[in-house]
């Protein structure tokens, strides 16, 4: 699992780094733009250093770090598509793959601190 989230997290950011390279530019595009590329390539940077964790303590401080980065980055694509900065049908996937992302990393928050 540990193999595929990394590949999966890295997928996403290049998607969103593609993503934002289409944003308009204008203010908002620049803007919204810098907020989710931030966020998104966030996701699996921590993730990969969450994996090299010195204790059960740090390893979860860094997933609750990719948790929040992954919620943040629905957050960032849901103002860009109500926005209506580019269509629907390019934000409405990338929104449903940050949502998954979320919900692993909550549900591997939630079990860690169990496990704890």
């Amino acid at each position: 699992m540990d193999r595929d989230l990394k590949t999966r997290t890295k997928i996403f950011a290049l998607e969103i780094i593609k993503f934002v390279s289409e944003l308009p530019k204008t203010t908002a595009g620049f803007e919204l733009g810098r907020q989710v590329l931030r966020s998104a390539t966030s996701i699996g940077a921590n993730y990969r250093s969450s994996q090299r964790g010195r204790s059960r303590a740090e390893f979860i401080s860094k997933l609750s770090i990719v948790q929040e980065e992954a919620d943040e980055t629905v957050f960032w694509l849901e103002l860009i598509q109500e926005s209506e900065l580019p269509s629907k049908e390019i934000t409405s996937p990338l929104i449903k793959e940050a949502d998954e992302l979320t919900a692993i990393f909550t549900t591997m928050v939630i079990n860690a601190k169990k496990n704890s």
